[in-house]
């Protein structure tokens, strides 16, 4: 798994939206066990006080959830798991709209490009 860190934000606010990437596109299951604190914080290479943090915002959001003596969890909600994804590609495409507006483009033009783009599947070669 690669994380990715920057400089512009929280390092465990990036961890939650990381989090929430890895089980939305599918790396990390419904009701899949999570590796402890200290192993995701070293794979992380962070601090496990920041996972901690991170970890128990998730928790809060409903995203996770916390067996004792068992571990964390992946929410086995998948409506709720559809509702966050949603969010986030609405999010996504409000900063893409936002983008295409400042660079001249309105929703017609938008439109007729997404039309002619030459979709890939994740792996395979653009021609």
């Amino acid at each position: 798994m690669d994380w990715n860190f920057s400089d512009d934000r929280p390092i465990y606010a990036q961890i939650v939206e990381q989090v929430k990437l890895f089980v939305l596109s599918g790396h990390w299951k419904p009701g899949e066990r999570l590796p402890s604190v200290r192993d995701l914080a070293a794979e992380a290479g962070v601090n496990p006080n920041t996972m901690q943090k991170a970890l128990t915002e998730l928790e809060r959001q409903e995203i996770l959830y916390s067996q004792r003596t068992s571990g964390r969890f992946i929410t086995e909600d998948k409506a709720m798991i559809q509702d966050v994804k949603n969010d986030f590609a609405f999010r996504q495409m409000e900063e893409f709209l936002s983008g295409m507006a400042r660079i001249g483009y309105d929703k017609e033009q938008v439109l007729a490009l997404l039309a002619g783009y030459d979709w890939k599947e994740e792996g395979e070669e653009k021609k």
